[in-house]
């Protein structure tokens, strides 16, 4: 067997368009879910939307996040296991953490109360979130995943996506972009999947699973039976 490059794994785990539609809109109802969560907590209109996915390798997903990004960066990122494994980051810009902790916590806690609990209100927040589309992901594709307790990674995109996963160029990411608005907040982020190539496989053998139910369930609302 020859050595082949990331690029070349990458290209084979590259979603086609039935699948990064599938995938965006299971997301597109987690964070959805999450964003109901979030609106409690912050007391304000809270919009969250994926409008892509893609599978990079870690380079360019640090490439990605440095192109619109130039300050350090914040992640809440938690492990998940089960029918595929891996681990689930929800980025920032590290003022947006500041501006997300400030809507948590409301606008009668002090700037030094807001520094001493800046990690809990962004663990909590990341918690909704990760939960809300990971967890919504796994119920959609009939696979129960766990997931651990949130941690809290500072540094650059380069420094979070080569400490999350060694070695790096032997994993992917599943890179969801997301439009992330709170009500009179600045406020934006970027939710990614690190997982190795078998993971990877097997979410897009069950992405193919949910595809198809899907389609037999439309077949079956018309009274339509499959082609032979």
């Amino acid at each position: 067997m020859t050595n082949r490059s990331v690029d070349e794994i990458t290209d084979d785990r590259k979603l086609s368009d039935i699948e990064r539609d599938a995938l965006t809109e299971i997301a597109n109802i987690g964070v959805s879910r999450a964003a109901s969560s979030l609106r409690k907590m912050v007391d304000r209109q809270v919009l969250l939307s994926v409008p892509s996915v893609e599978v990079v390798t870690h380079q360019s997903a640090a490439d990605l996040i440095g192109q619109r990004e130039t300050d350090d960066l914040v992640a809440v990122t938690q492990a998940f296991s089960g029918a595929f494994d891996g681990r689930a980051l929800l980025i920032f810009p590290q003022k947006n953490g500041i501006e997300l902790t400030r809507a948590v916590l409301g606008a009668d806690v002090s700037p030094d109360q807001i520094s001493s609990m800046v990690e809990e209100a962004l663990a909590e927040t990341g918690n909704v979130i990760l939960n809300g589309c990971v967890g919504t992901m796994a119920n959609m594709l009939n696979q129960p995943l766990s997931m651990s307790l949130p941690t809290i990674k500072r540094g650059t995109g380069q420094e979070l996506f080569t400490v999350q996963c060694s070695p790096p160029e032997q994993g992917l990411v599943l890179f969801f972009f997301i439009n992330f608005a709170v009500e009179g907040r600045d406020i934006r982020g970027y939710i990614a999947m690190l997982m190795d190539v078998p993971s990877l496989a097997a979410l897009k053998v069950l992405i193919g699973e949910f595809i198809a139910r899907v389609m037999h369930d439309d077949l079956g609302n018309t009274g339509l039976t499959p082609a032979e």
